[in-house]
């Protein structure tokens, strides 16, 4: 086939608005002078209303996320992206505006969205929620995914939605497959090679088949890497290796009804360059019912239903992946194993009037138990941690019911709003309380080991108004949410915290009142923007003070804050093969209690790209920019990590390219640091310093790094 022709093919085959007929305008000469000032400033609203339309190719590598609809970001996780493509949930969420990740090591970081981490951040995967086991949060549920083994990921910001479980005051995050009834006896296949330095390699395979009757989908992949070095060539222990494997069977007897069974196993191992030990084992054990049954001429439009169970065994130790260090804490070889069971299920009933009311109404709720055992390895000084006891520590659950509504009250003019109500519970079977005549030693020598019990009802709810403006394609929204979130493991029963009688019982749910504004536009030819800002009060919430020195005692406790921040965006195509892309974010938090900033808050943040693509192949650049962050606490933090002092701002330019080499196969190539930069994120895990790697106060970003995939699709 001749360059011209699959050209032409290509072009056909690219997304397009029906409007976009024009003839397409010349590269302007003056592009180059220009781009950093139409990037900055955007360009006039105007501009498509004057100039012909114009057709933009589909990105071959992915550089900026945009916001679909009023606070929402829907993304494909298949699609190349920089920096190198993500090899968990957390290393993903990074590319999408609002998102930060704490680094531990080369992968298993634990994501930020609008400085908020942990359970603040609700995150289910194809509608169930999975749970970490780790005391110190060494595997958080993203550690668990990978992301391109689904289909969808959908980002809803802020408490805007209550569908999806209590507690979300800064989001909730959906890790989604599609599968839909086939017309008639078929299969497709997608797959991927992955290349890059440090010894990074990754394959994955995607393959689905299936009769008017029944389906079947079988997904698995692998991503391994070395440790890498930092821009100053020094090495961090950042070694990983995972592999998942998930398998689908459902049944389509007719075109409304589903029933589909999954089920799924995982496991990896890890270095860690924060902590003291690593992770040896990362096993994950999944299973799940879904019933789904629509209605044809009734207000009833679907019913759906859902059982989940997941399972999660994580084992730390500090001999797998390095040698104890006997000048160290640990100096014998010892090993940590805790499990997670997590079982689940979700109903729901989705009912539509006269085109203009919508009602999604329902209940859920996950139980959680977890377990822990300690020892070493077999003919080490300690007992052999496989032939201990498990025993458990905590039981976690929620149980609720929520109804969302969506009213169009004019062309024009949308109200969205839900209401929610939880009880959760939770029970501690290894509580500590001070023996008769010990005073404050609870904890040590003298505590006595105890069970007790909590709980508390959650009230959730939003209102969110959306106006489509008449004069340009644009809709403006404003809306306001409440959400209570109960404490979670790590701020019950965590590494960091005192876990007492006492103080189990004393810490508060967290209680976030918040409101969004924000504007979309999209012309459908040239410009997608949207701004999006918030404000909002905390009340009890939740903060981690680390303790200092050998006797420092850490502690979990309530405070009030104050919390702001926007997120912006802007995708310009100046022709045919031009295209500029910028976003923006930024987050500020307050502790009025103690009058100090919130700790963990990621720098004002933007990203800057420009991408040539003929049809065939593609080039592109990335500048991303951080500022320094000076509104620090330090001693204070969350469950994952604490405020290390002010941290310092940075750049880094990053290259990446793309060629179609046929309708099934794209290669796609990239550089990430291109300048070899030595930085560090400001939200970061402490350096612990280990024997043979020089010690740094975070955790170094890798150099430069190179990367190849190539990428199936038949």
């Amino acid at each position: 086939m001749s360059a011209r022709i699959f050209c032409e093919r290509a072009r056909a085959a690219a997304p397009s608005s029906p409007r976009a007929t024009a003839a397409p305008l010349p590269v302007r000469h003056a592009l180059p002078r220009t781009i950093g000032v139409a990037l900055l400033l955007g360009p006039p609203l105007a501009a498509a209303a004057t100039e012909p339309p114009v057709q933009v190719f589909a990105p071959i590598v992915v550089t900026a996320v945009m916001q679909d609809s009023p606070l929402t970001v829907i993304t494909d996780p298949k699609a190349p992206r920089q920096p190198v493509p993500a090899s968990d949930g957390a290393d993903f969420l990074k590319t999408i505006p609002g998102f930060a990740v704490i680094r531990k090591g080369g992968s298993n970081g634990d994501p930020v969205l609008r400085g908020m981490t942990g359970s603040r951040l609700n995150i289910l995967i194809d509608g169930g929620q999975i749970g970490g086991g780790c005391p110190s949060r060494m595997d958080p549920p993203t550690a668990y995914i990978s992301p391109q083994l689904y289909d969808r990921v959908t980002v809803i910001k802020g408490p805007e939605t209550v569908q999806y479980g209590p507690g979300n005051s800064a989001g909730t995050v959906l890790f989604e497959r599609d599968f839909k009834r086939y017309t008639q006896p078929g299969h497709a296949f997608e797959g991927s090679l992955l290349g890059g330095s440090n010894g990074r390699n990754d394959q994955m395979v995607d393959l689905r088949a299936g009769t008017p009757d029944v389906y079947m989908g079988i997904s698995a992949n692998h991503t391994h890497a070395q440790d890498y070095e930092d821009g100053d060539g020094h090495r961090v222990h950042s070694y990983y290796d995972r592999w998942n494997a998930d398998l689908t069977l459902g049944w389509t007897p007719d075109d409304d009804t589903r029933l589909e069974l999954t089920a799924g196993k995982g496991d990896g191992k890890a270095a860690y360059a924060f902590s003291g030990m690593d992770g040896a084992q990362f096993l994950r054990e999944s299973a799940g019912l879904k019933f789904e049954q629509r209605y044809a001429d009734s207000a009833l439009e679907k019913l759906e239903a859902q059982l989940y169970y997941n399972y999660a065994d994580h084992v730390m130790d500090n001999y797998t992946l390095r040698r104890p260090d006997p000048s160290g804490m640990m100096p014998m070889a010892m090993a940590s194993d805790v499990a997670r069971t997590t079982v689940g299920g979700r109903v729901a009933a989705s009912f539509r009037w006269d085109e203009s009311l919508e009602l999604v109404a329902g209940a859920d709720g996950p139980a959680n138990t977890h377990n822990a055992r300690m020892g070493g390895p077999a003919g080490g000084m300690l007992p052999d941690y496989r032939n201990q006891p498990r025993l458990r520590d905590a039981r976690i659950g929620t149980l609720g019911a929520f109804g969302e509504l969506r009213w169009t009250l004019a062309e024009r003019d949308r109200l969205v709003s839900g209401a929610r109500l939880d009880r959760a519970h939770a029970r501690g079977y290894r509580l500590t309380a001070p023996a008769t005549g010990m005073g404050g030693m609870g904890g040590m020598g003298g505590a006595t080991k105890l069970a007790a019990s909590r709980s508390s009802t959650l009230p959730a709810g939003f209102v969110r108004y959306e106006h489509d403006l008449a004069a340009a394609p644009a809709t403006f929204y404003a809306g306001i949410g409440h959400v209570e979130r109960f404490p979670d493991y790590w701020e019950l029963f965590g590494q960091h915290v005192d876990k007492s009688v006492a103080a189990f019982r004393r810490l508060d749910p967290e209680r976030t009142t918040q409101l969004d504004v924000g504007l979309q536009y999209n012309d459908d030819q040239r410009l997608k923007a949207w701004v999006s800002g918030y404000v909002g009060v905390v009340d009890d919430f939740i903060l981690l003070d680390y303790g200092r020195g050998m006797m420092g005692k850490s502690q979990a406790r309530n405070v009030r804050a104050r919390i702001a921040g926007t997120e912006a965006g802007l995708v310009y195509a100046f022709d045919r093969h031009w295209k500029g892309d910028a976003t923006l974010s930024w987050a500020w938090g307050e502790n009025q209690s103690d009058h100090r900033p919130l700790p963990q808050m990621p720098p004002l943040e933007a990203r800057l790209g420009l991408t040539y693509d003929s049809g065939i192949w593609s080039v592109g650049a990335l500048w991303r920019v951080a500022s320094a962050q000076h509104r620090v606490a330090p001693g204070s933090g969350n469950i994952v990590g604490q405020d290390l002092g002010p941290g310092a701002g940075f750049g880094v330019f990053s290259l990446n390219a793309g060629y179609r080499l046929s309708r099934t196969l794209t290669l796609s190539a990239g550089v990430d640091n291109l300048l070899d930069k030595t930085y560090a994120e400001h939200v970061n895990a402490a350096n612990a310093g280990l024997v043979g790697y020089v010690n740094t106060l975070r955790v170094n970003e890798p150099g430069r790094t190179g990367w190849l995939k190539l990428d199936v699709k038949l």
